[in-house]
């Protein structure tokens, strides 16, 4: 079997260059040898690195409370969220095993999953079963109310790259001997990208344009009937993702816990990223009926929703108290101060009366 190295090379001696965007895609999901289609553990100490969910069930417990909010601000009606890209199913199955304790909600409730990788969908449908069907696309499922949930989702769209020249130019991939990128003009759908979010890069900027998460929010918007749409990753608004700090743009790799800037290196066996815009998301949102009603930073969603108190609620009456706390501080450690810093929670709603939820108790002041 060819390696996908090999393969993305005869592309291009068959095809010449290819955009940036098309051999991110390949390397990510190309049947059964892209990074996510391929065999092998992707988070976790086995894996490449970890995501929240993976640190603690009480992630997915808050997710549910905030659900449960959602699910009462709708009418109590039949309540379907949908979740994007579920890997493993651990959030998924967190989410369920809260919201089991809210009988009333449960018994309303319809958890549908999207995922277009047939190895995780196996690794998901090992542990979930009640209440959870597997699709897709979000078209084949039925008019939906209820909520739209992603969590590091959206850096894994594949991106185009462009840099700021005389006029805006997109970074395409050659090889020869190895793999080098060549630049060519940009087309007109990314130049209007910055146009309408009102962005002027300076000679030199380079950065991403993530095309796919407007079509992404577009259809999203479309599909929903009423209730909200809750969309967690790491990026920034463009007032911080145009800064001089990010002029060389913000796609990093993931491999065995490291994180490198050599998406040409280990094709196929390390994750490829970049920040998400939640101001394109917001844009192209609103543009389609979706209502943006905030920004906060994972810890401070996870604070507002009460995680320490459930925290402390849960530990074992019988774990030993010098054990709780250390739990504790680790805890609070990755995933308020680490990872809850850098990561961010937007929401936005549709068809229903704005009311101030609880996970945006303490929105972030970022300019959009």
């Amino acid at each position: 079997m060819m390696l996908l190295s090999e393969i993305i090379i005869a592309k291009i001696k068959n095809e010449g260059p290819i955009s940036f965007r098309d051999f991110m895609e390949i390397s990510l999901y190309y049947p059964k040898l892209g990074y996510y289609t391929s065999e092998g553990e992707k988070t976790g100490t086995e894996g490449d690195y970890y995501t929240s969910p993976y640190l603690t069930p009480l992630f997915g417990a808050m997710i549910g409370h905030q659900l449960e909010e959602m699910w009462e601000a709708a009418g109590k009606e039949t309540f379907t969220v949908v979740e994007y890209g579920a890997g493993t199913g651990k959030l998924c199955h967190d989410i369920l095993d809260y919201l089991k304790s809210v009988p009333d909600f449960y018994k309303k409730l319809n958890y549908c999953i999207i995922e277009k990788s047939p190895v995780m969908r196996e690794k998901e449908k090992v542990h979930l079963h009640e209440n959870v069907s597997w699709y897709d696309t979000i078209h084949d499922i039925p008019e939906i109310t209820g909520c739209i949930l992603s969590n590091e989702v959206v850096d894994n769209f594949s991106v185009h790259r462009v840099v700021m020249e005389d006029e805006l130019m997109e970074v395409f991939v050659d090889y020869k001997d190895d793999f080098h990128e060549v630049l060519r003009p940009a087309s007109k759908e990314l130049n209007d990208y910055l146009k309408q979010l009102n962005i002027d890069l300076p000679k030199g900027f380079q950065t991403e344009i993530n095309l796919q998460a407007t079509q992404w929010i577009t259809e999203i918007a479309s599909s929903l009937k009423k209730g909200y749409v809750i969309t967690i990753d790491y990026g920034f608004p463009s007032s911080k993702l145009y800064t001089p700090q990010k002029r060389c743009g913000t796609v990093v790799c993931y491999n065995k816990h490291t994180i490198n800037e050599h998406p040409y290196d280990d094709i196929g066996n390390q994750d490829i990223t970049s920040h998400v815009n939640f101001s394109a998301l917001c844009h192209w949102g609103l543009k389609n009926g979706l209502e943006c009603l905030g920004l906060t930073t994972q810890a401070n969603f996870l604070l507002s929703l009460g995680f320490k108190q459930y925290l402390r609620e849960t530990a074992s009456t019988d774990e030993d108290p010098i054990k709780t706390i250390q739990k504790e501080a680790l805890l609070t450690q990755s995933l308020l101060l680490d990872m809850g810093m850098k990561f961010k929670v937007l929401i936005q709603s549709k068809g229903l009366v704005k009311k101030n939820l609880l996970g945006l108790k303490n929105p972030s002041n970022q300019q959009f």
